[in-house]
């Protein structure tokens, strides 16, 4: 055979090869409705209002395969108010995207869908991943679990851990840098190295109230209770109608068995910020706590009026109408979990 004969057919071969391969490639990837390309903004207007259907028209966005990073990242930010094995095995297969900004976004995604104890099973893999700052996002989400909670990935945490300190302290010297090293230091109870690394970030940030009130924790957590208190005493002072800081004198008293007290500093908070859910959350469950429970249903009443979408809230508060027998409450509220995500653990565990 005539070699330009043969190099021709080999052409073709070739051509025909590519060829199967593009159309192989073409039907195995899914096609996507025209309807679901168009619904992004509607479903994400849908999750942040907290709408009927709000969970479905999530799930189907990020089940995209042809969505931006961007956009599934904001995704991502809702989910854990919609959870599900659906949206569980969404934000797991993300841990696995290519994009970093994707992966971090379903890291943090799981923290707020899975309890801590389960949490490890997911995030510790996370803790080879090719990519520094998805390592050092994974090492965040675990930050505070229990040895027995982290199980066999107790070690290659503080591996992490070592890395990340290791990292913080040859980096430049900034505020950010700091804090985040006195976070690993006292998660690993080196509480001296914690206090050196605050003082080093309010030198340069004096103004980080963050790192004021980790100042008193670690105080506390050398059972210096007095001193901390007098720090905390000293910055209220200065900043009385500091929100963060009010919460902060709450949650201390709280810690420190003063629950009627902690409720004056609480109640400020709300105060000072009536949009923050998560002080008056708090609020409610302290309320709570001192047997005020028709105070406590008024504050988580209020958190699901101005935030619909909070799930954590809205069960809380279909809870404590159980306790106080208000069952045509109860109703009304399971009606409209069940609109928002009918596949909602809470309903299915019959709450």
């Amino acid at each position: 055979m005539p070699q330009s004969r043969r190099y021709l057919i080999i052409s073709v071969c070739v051509l025909f090869a590519i060829g199967l391969a593009w159309l192989f490639l073409r039907s195995a990837t899914p096609v996507v409705p025209e309807a679901i390309k168009r619904g992004y903004s509607e479903a994400l207007t849908q999750a942040r209002a907290g709408q009927p259907g709000a969970a479905r028209v999530l799930y189907q966005q990020l089940g995209r395969p042809d969505i931006s990073p961007k956009r599934r990242i904001w995704l991502h930010a809702e989910l854990p108010n919609y959870p599900s094995s659906v949206a569980l095995k969404l934000a797991d297969a993300d841990l696995q995207h290519e994009s970093p900004d994707v992966r971090i976004a379903a890291i943090k995604s799981i923290s707020g869908l899975v309890p801590t104890g389960q949490r490890s099973l997911l995030l510790a893999p996370l803790l080879d991943d090719s990519e520094q700052r998805v390592r050092f996002a994974a090492v965040n989400a675990l930050l505070g679990l229990s040895p027995d909670d982290l199980g066999l990935y107790f070690g290659p945490l503080q591996q992490a851990i070592d890395a990340w300190e290791q990292v913080l302290t040859q980096a430049p010297e900034s505020a950010d840098n700091q804090y985040q090293l006195a976070r690993l230091h006292l998660h690993n109870g080196e509480f001296k190295a914690a206090q050196q690394a605050l003082e080093n970030t309010l030198r340069l940030a004096p103004d980080n109230l963050p790192a004021l009130v980790m100042q008193i924790e670690v105080l506390d957590r050398q059972g210096q209770s007095e001193a901390a208190r007098l720090l905390l005493a000293k910055q209220l002072k200065a900043q009385p109608d500091s929100a963060y800081l009010q919460h902060a004198l709450g949650m201390w008293l709280l810690h420190h068995g003063q629950s009627e007290f902690a409720l004056l500093g609480l109640s400020k908070a709300v105060e000072l910020e009536p949009d923050n859910k998560d002080y008056r959350y708090d609020l409610a469950t302290t309320l709570h706590g001192e047997q005020e429970l028709e105070a406590a249903q008024k504050q988580l009443q209020e958190i699901v009026q101005r935030h619909p979408s909070d799930r954590k809230a809205r069960v809380l508060l279909i809870n404590y109408w159980k306790e106080s027998g208000q069952l045509q409450n109860v109703q009304i509220l399971l009606a409209q979990l069940e609109q928002l995500n009918p596949d909602d653990p809470a309903l299915q565990q019959g709450l």
